[in-house]
């Protein structure tokens, strides 16, 4: 039976990320207040709907790519490839939740945000099957 130990990797990316998190949604509740908009974004402000996709589309992605780095983590992927896929992530949804923030049409942030955490999603779902199918 293997011992189990601590995790070292997930709980600082998913600690970082859900601090993320957070920012964008207390941006939203600024906006709200601002603008005196309640659930229903009708009538809300450009910058408040990006401010709200952006919070949307990191609740969205990160949970899976948190997951995915879990699965690394417990069968026990290299340190510097977790740091690889943790700091590529953080730097993903920031560009993501920047670029989708500070403009409603396509930006190099959204765009490469969206790239970045795409192929790091993908890539880590590869290496899991990868150290699944191989041992």
């Amino acid at each position: 039976m293997m011992a189990m130990s601590m995790l070292r990797f997930t709980p600082i990316y998913g600690s970082l990320l859900v601090m993320l998190v957070l920012f964008l949604a207390y941006r939203i509740t600024i906006f709200r207040r601002q603008e005196k908009v309640g659930l229903n974004d009708n009538n809300a402000s450009d910058k408040m709907r990006c401010a709200i996709r952006a919070h949307g589309n990191a609740v969205e992605n990160i949970p899976l790519a948190l997951l995915l780095l879990l699965f690394l983590e417990l069968n026990q992927l290299t340190p510097w490839l977790m740091h690889v896929f943790g700091v590529s992530l953080l730097i993903a949804r920031g560009l993501h939740a920047w670029g989708l923030s500070t403009n409603s049409g396509t930006s190099f942030g959204r765009f490469y945000g969206t790239a970045l955490t795409w192929l790091c999603m993908a890539a880590m779902a590869v290496v899991n099957l990868l150290i699944i199918f191989t041992r």
